[in-house]
């Protein structure tokens, strides 16, 4: 997808950036077939604790899948649709290395919230305009049921984070929430956000489930740090002349196949 000048200009000077109706009705029934199948062969796990980092809670549920790919050929197909590294390489320039993918899905009256964190805190990159997360909104994403909220304008500041007691293994940050910004969109957006970019989800408090599937993308000319070389290695390039394709991180050809994977999971669900 060409995203506009506004937009990244947008992006660059607040750090994210929502667009609405990024996928069509049909990738996101796809999207929805594949997460219930996931489900269903129990490959999400309940991240949430009572409070002591150990203990998995039994009220609420924080379900989580890091990495994706390895077990969803849609999901891995993905970050390859054209309209993702096109948009993604306006935002942080190119190449563009898929860094990691991963959902979370918050049931219904049970959806326990994520607290803030910049993603920079765990990726540790030079930049933090140069790597992007594409959050994309699975089921209609409001305040009711917790959707994501970013703060704009912090991504230079880096916050000390702390281990995260209501996770199994997350970090948290205690930023200023006067200027957070809940971001509600309709299932089919997506928001943008930079790596330095403080964000956090709320409570699911609605009676229907919400999920959101999020790819992570860095600039493969990040240097000095571990990951970049790490990335440019082990990672999907995806744009430039470095391009695999796919090939040399799954042994197959990927990019081209989304399009395919959505009829596919369709089909084999019958979803009209």
């Amino acid at each position: 997808m060409q995203l506009t000048e506004e937009q990244v200009e947008r992006f660059q000077a607040e750090g994210w950036l929502a667009v609405p109706d990024f996928w069509s009705e049909q990738e996101i029934k796809a999207m929805r077939v594949e997460l219930e199948r996931l489900v269903q062969v129990g490959k999400l796990r309940n991240i949430a604790t009572d409070g002591d980092g150990v203990t998995h809670s039994q009220t609420q549920f924080n379900l989580q899948l890091c990495p994706m790919s390895p077990h969803s050929d849609l999901f891995r197909a993905m970050p390859f649709a054209p309209k993702v590294a096109e948009a993604v390489g306006q935002l942080i320039g190119e190449p563009v290395v898929f860094h990691l993918d991963q959902v979370f899905l918050k049931p219904g009256r049970h959806g326990s919230g994520t607290n803030w964190h910049q993603d920079g805190a765990y990726f540790q990159i030079d930049d933090p305009l140069k790597g992007t997360a594409l959050w994309t909104a699975v089921h209609d994403a409001t305040t009711a049921n917790g959707t994501l909220r970013v703060i704009p304008r912090m991504f230079r500041e880096e916050l000390p984070h702390e281990r995260d007691p209501q996770s199994d293994h997350h970090i948290r940050c205690f930023p200023d929430e006067s200027q957070a910004v809940p971001v509600e969109i309709s299932a089919g957006g997506v928001v943008f956000f930079a790596y330095g970019t403080p964000h956090a989800t709320g409570a699911n408090n609605t009676d229907k489930e919400r999920a959101g599937v999020a790819l992570h993308f860095i600039n493969a000319d990040q240097s000095g740090t571990a990951l970049a070389g790490f990335a440019r290695e082990k990672r999907p390039i995806l744009t430039g002349a470095e391009a695999t394709g796919g090939v040399r991180e799954y042994g197959v050809q990927i990019a081209g196949t989304w399009e395919a994977e959505v009829e596919r999971v369709l089909a084999s669900s019958h979803v009209p």
